[in-house]
């Protein structure tokens, strides 16, 4: 999908599902020139380091997150019964901390032909280093609520790989079962769709 095609369907979910207060406004930053939510990559050289990687990521975690949450498993053994709202705002604001996150920079490398060049490649420029994330949910609060069980799921998306204490990740898992619904949707976009040879 072109990155127009990419934003269009992001603006779709958001809009149909998206509506408590002050959801707008923060549609209205992400859209603005303060962010670069649209065209950020997301991350510096595995699963979408390119142009528009953070928005392709984003829906492939939404998408992944509904068909998980689809499984009637989910819903009739854990319990895992979510509105589409929470959905969406869990899925498509997970990595909203990687906003202005990165930059293009440039170094030395031979090109095929053993000539060296200067090349593009995305450097972290992290201008509010709150973690990952706790920035995520800090940036959201900032525009509308989360209720406790979003605020834990996006905190905890990144699951054992955050460096957190394991027992402290383990609890959250048990308490906010989307949390790990959310963080099983995350690694499944990023090892399975968005490898760093995608």
């Amino acid at each position: 999908m072109s990155l127009t095609e990419l934003k269009e369907e992001f603006l779709d979910i958001y809009k149909t599902n998206v509506t408590r207060e002050g959801a707008d406004k923060l549609l209205e930053y992400l859209l603005s020139d303060k962010s670069d939510f649209f065209t950020a990559p997301a991350s510096t050289r595995f699963h979408g380091s390119y142009e528009g990687g953070l928005l392709e990521h984003s829906l492939n975690v939404y998408h992944c997150l509904k068909d998980y949450l689809s499984r009637e498993r989910a819903k009739t053994v854990y319990g895992m019964n979510y509105s589409e709202e929470t959905v969406a705002v869990s899925a498509l604001l997970h990595d909203i901390c990687k906003v202005n996150f990165y930059k293009v920079d440039y170094r030395n490398a031979k090109n095929d032909k053993g000539v060296w060049e200067k090349v593009p490649y995305y450097a972290i420029d992290d201008k509010l280093p709150y973690g990952h994330g706790e920035k995520s949910v800090y940036i959201i609060t900032g525009f509308m609520r989360l209720s406790r069980e979003e605020a834990f799921a996006i905190r905890y998306h990144m699951g054992f790989s955050t460096g957190d204490d394991p027992n402290q990740v383990g609890r959250s898992f048990e308490m906010f079962p989307l949390a790990f619904a959310l963080s099983t949707a995350d690694m499944e976009a990023s090892y399975f769709l968005e490898g760093k040879d995608k």
